[in-house]
């Protein structure tokens, strides 16, 4: 497996393995008290608390993951978010993953960073299968999720344990490869 990550770009972002100096962007929204729990992870409690987090995110690779892009906006340098395929399993599968600031919802930046990693998925590690798991109350998710034309496959209950202990039901939605290239032979990929 290669040790770094690519850059990948958009029209208006740059996907880029997150770096220590993003810890200043990241801890603007990881702080924010319904950022983490909506995505199962508890808000940063102070900068060092973030750059941990950077420095274990940093360190995935060396257990067989594939790492965290950072996605930044080209036009600032901003770092806005993350977005990631963990749970990886090498030829099968992955789960993705995706975190953006609040101050730049509603701008079609997941579905746009998204829409990249998963071709990246699908072209270069040749998974057969991209799933995104997500808590019911995620409404944001569940709208990029159908924005990215991915499967409902239902709710598995009792599916996740949040960092505090509790256990919630979450929403599965899923692409898999036939689909993909389906799509990008119909030019239908890059239109929605």
């Amino acid at each position: 497996m290669q040790k770094n990550l690519p850059v990948l770009t958009t029209k208006r972002l740059i996907l880029r393995e997150i770096e220590d100096k993003d810890c200043y962007d990241m801890y603007e929204y990881a702080c924010l008290s319904f950022i983490g729990p909506s995505a199962g992870w508890e808000p940063h409690e102070s900068l060092s608390h973030t750059k941990n987090i950077i420095k274990l995110f940093k360190g995935k690779i060396d257990y067989g993951q594939l790492g965290v892009f950072a996605i930044v906006l080209q036009e600032s340098n901003k770092m806005i978010g993350t977005i990631e395929l963990h749970s990886y399993i090498k030829g099968f599968k992955a789960e993705l993953g995706y975190t953006i600031n609040p101050r730049y919802w509603g701008k079609g930046y997941a579905i746009e960073a998204a829409k990249v990693i998963i071709a990246w998925g699908f072209d270069y590690l040749e998974l057969r299968r991209i799933e995104c798991i997500m808590f019911c109350n995620n409404h944001q998710s569940v709208r990029v999720c159908e924005k990215l034309g991915l499967t409902f496959e239902g709710k598995r209950k009792k599916g996740y344990m949040l960092y505090d202990g509790t256990v919630n039901d979450v929403l599965c939605y899923s692409i898999v490869d036939e689909e993909f290239y389906e799509r990008i032979r119909d030019h239908t990929w890059d239109k929605e």
